[in-house]
């Protein structure tokens, strides 16, 4: 252990008291409150020296920290509470094509500060090797640990419902919900939100990051805000937008108590300090050789396209993501969804392996990887797209079901082989890693792209509100605006686009898989076309209430359909193998009744297909079977399979009471039909 002389450094105001501070612990790191005062422990494999500034009506002090241990640097403030304000100043080498970039008179944040004193947002005076940051940046506050919350009984995979959610979006502008906790955590957990998603038969809330993030520069220069959140700075700390700890803890202990689990959208692929012309805030001032991949010569690495590229193969860098995901799980978090989750995968020469540091770490972890565990499986670095290549306890999201449906029910040729890949679970995708069909979590629509409404309403983007001339976001959304461009007042073609989302919505809901469901296409939310609202945090993005009350009503009833039929949502693959009771647990149906040839699978004509279900021939179970009609095309008759059938679903009248059929049932365009079994 190496013990440096304490030394200070003031700008305060005559008069007012000093603090002083002792040698201390490297165990736990960022500032650990105790009786006696505040215990600091900061990583930096380079720096020369450590400077801690603490911060009050008086003025800024520096105490250097006088204790390293290896590359731990720590320091003891006697009498210093909770609700202290500070900050970092380094000293070291300037060599950026070292990877060094240390500048003392940048005021930096502590990895682990579990609160921050204000939002970040870029101003011009961040800027500029040696120009003084400390007036314009939001300060580190002590906190104490957190009380562990109560955990939510898990809930199996096979019975989880993803609703993704905007934790200010969801609630800016709902009435009932109280005007103080709009927006904010509280909101999320108020009655009249737990009451919804009790009706959708939610079970999970899948919330966009809510780690503290910059507005950074692009978007300020252009009058806008970061309003998604993926420009993570604090790992520990709740955004102030949203609430601290307390609220948070506390919005979980409701959510718990309804039964709902929290997934938590968590960025550890890069931060919000952006490439060689960003601000130094944090990490670029702490030990940037550290922190980011640099190439040779001190240049960032951009897999992830947002300007650098955090190092998870560094010991420290992955303490800290550990650590933080350890924290917020101690806070209420069920799970975990990792953006751009190949970038976490690859190894210190760049290659992905889904047996990586970080990967096997949480699948090693007693902790963490009992969680719900997602992965975006794709980045933007060479070989990015990774769908099926995560193990198991992982589950990914699959664009192919987002793409493939949305191919299907625009009438594009040749789409029954992938509808039928899809509605069975992807098991081409997902089952040579040995993982059932719930690790494919499917989805329509979800933050990032279009809303379901403008899938049928619009061709092409729209984004003309974020600046960018309309270049940014996806080109390809395999939407259809059904012969007009935008909203329109034609009745007829409102009630063709609105059974359009009726009968994706039903296929959501009908396949094999666990269901995403982007909060707000259950009230018919648009976007005006808009398909990156990455920085509209206004109308444009916040959920519309209370919407289109029909169309809620009919995602009610699928979810309602789905949580009571485990025919539905099976933990097994079917493979059409016979069951004990010598019927297939799959057989697929032409509308004729009869099974499809080589050639009806090939047909580009075709347009409807059926399928139907009975219990994996593995799993041994009998679940209430089911006949299920998916059909994109024109009218048409449908034979259902022998049997005595209940039609319990008809997307094209979603109103229609449960009735029982006869041998045939007249299918409507653009239409979802379920029968189950008497």
């Amino acid at each position: 252990m190496h013990r440096r002389r304490a030394t200070r450094r003031f700008t305060r105001a005559c008069g007012v008291a000093e603090w002083k501070i002792q040698p201390g612990q490297t165990q736990f790191l960022g500032a650990t409150v105790s009786a006696g005062g505040v215990n600091f422990a900061l990583f930096s494999a380079h720096a020369e020296q450590v400077d801690l500034c603490l911060f009050d009506a008086g003025g800024e002090q520096r105490l250097s920290l006088p204790t390293r241990e290896g590359d731990i640097w720590a320091g003891f403030v006697p009498g210093l509470t909770a609700g202290a304000e500070y900050g970092f100043r380094l000293q070291g080498p300037w060599a950026p094509e070292r990877g060094h970039r240390f500048d003392a008179a940048k005021l930096l944040l502590d990895p682990y500060a579990r609160q921050i004193s204000a939002p970040w947002r870029w101003q011009a005076g961040l800027m500029g090797q040696g120009v003084d940051t400390a007036a314009l940046v939001p300060k580190s506050v002590v906190q104490a640990l957190p009380t562990p919350a109560q955990k939510a009984k898990p809930r199996p995979w096979a019975e989880t419902v993803i609703y993704e959610a905007h934790v200010k979006g969801l609630t800016a502008q709902h009435p009932e919900v109280p005007e103080a906790a709009r927006g904010r955590f509280a909101g999320l957990a108020a009655p009249a939100m737990l009451a919804h998603y009790r009706s959708l038969a939610v079970t999970a809330l899948e919330l966009l990051p809510l780690h503290a993030f910059i507005d950074d520069r692009f978007v300020v220069e252009r009058g806008l805000s970061n309003y998604w959140g993926y420009q993570s700075l604090g790992f520990f700390a709740p955004d102030p937008r949203y609430g601290d700890m307390a609220e948070f803890a506390a919005m979980a202990a409701r959510l718990h108590e309804a039964g709902l689990e929290i997934i938590l959208d968590v960025v550890f692929n890069h931060t919000g300090e952006g490439d060689e012309a960003g601000p130094t805030l944090a990490f670029r001032g702490l030990d940037n050789a550290s922190y980011y991949r640099l190439r040779e010569g001190g240049s960032y690495i951009n897999d992830t396209g947002c300007g650098n590229t955090l190092n998870l193969s560094h010991p420290a860098v992955l303490r800290m993501v550990m650590d933080s995901l350890r924290h917020w799980a101690a806070l209420g978090a069920d799970g975990f969804r990792f953006d751009l989750a190949t970038t976490l995968g690859r190894g210190r020469r760049g290659e992905f392996d889904a047996a990586g540091l970080f990967l096997a770490t949480i699948r090693q972890d007693p902790v963490l990887s009992k969680l719900k565990l997602i992965a975006e499986p794709w980045d933007l670095g060479p070989g990015g797209y990774r769908l099926g290549g995560f193990e198991h306890p992982f589950a990914e999201w699959n664009d192919r079901f987002r793409d493939g449906l949305r191919r299907f029910w625009r009438g594009d040729a040749g789409m029954l082989p992938e509808l039928a890949r899809r509605i069975a679970g992807s098991a081409e995708v997902f089952e040579p890693s040995r993982r059932g069909p719930a690790a494919s979590v499917n989805y329509l629509a979800s933050h990032d792209g279009f809303t379901l409404q403008d899938i049928v309403s619009y061709a092409t983007r729209h984004n003309e509100a974020n600046g960018e001339g309309g270049r940014d976001g996806h080109a390809e959304n395999f939407s259809d605006n059904m012969g007009h461009e935008g909203a329109s007042p034609n009745p007829a073609l409102v009630a063709r686009r609105a059974a359009r989302v009726r009968a994706m919505l039903a296929t959501l809901y009908l396949a094999q898989g666990t269901v995403m469901l982007r909060a707000g296409d259950e009230i018919g939310q648009s976007q005006g076309g808009n398909n990156n609202a990455y920085a509209q945090d206004n109308a444009i993005s916040w959920q519309p209430w209370p919407g289109d009350a029909a169309l809620c009503a009919f995602v009610a009833r699928l979810g309602a359909l789905r949580a009571a039929n485990p025919v539905l949502r099976q933990p097994d693959y079917l493979h059409g193998r016979a069951r004990a009771d010598g019927q297939r647990d799959l057989v697929w149906r032409l509308p004729s009744g009869r099974e499809p040839t080589h050639a009806d699978w090939q047909d580009p004509k075709a347009r409807c297909l059926c399928v139907e279900l009975r219990g994996a021939a593995e799993a041994g179970q009998s679940p209430r079977p089911a006949f299920a009609v998916f059909n994109a095309g024109p009218a048409c008759a449908v034979t259902l399979p022998p049997g005595d059938w209940v039609m319990v679903l008809d997307s094209a009248h979603p109103d229609a009471p449960d009735s029982p059929v006869g041998a045939g049932f007249e299918s409507a365009a653009q239409s979802v039909l379920l029968f189950l079994a008497r």
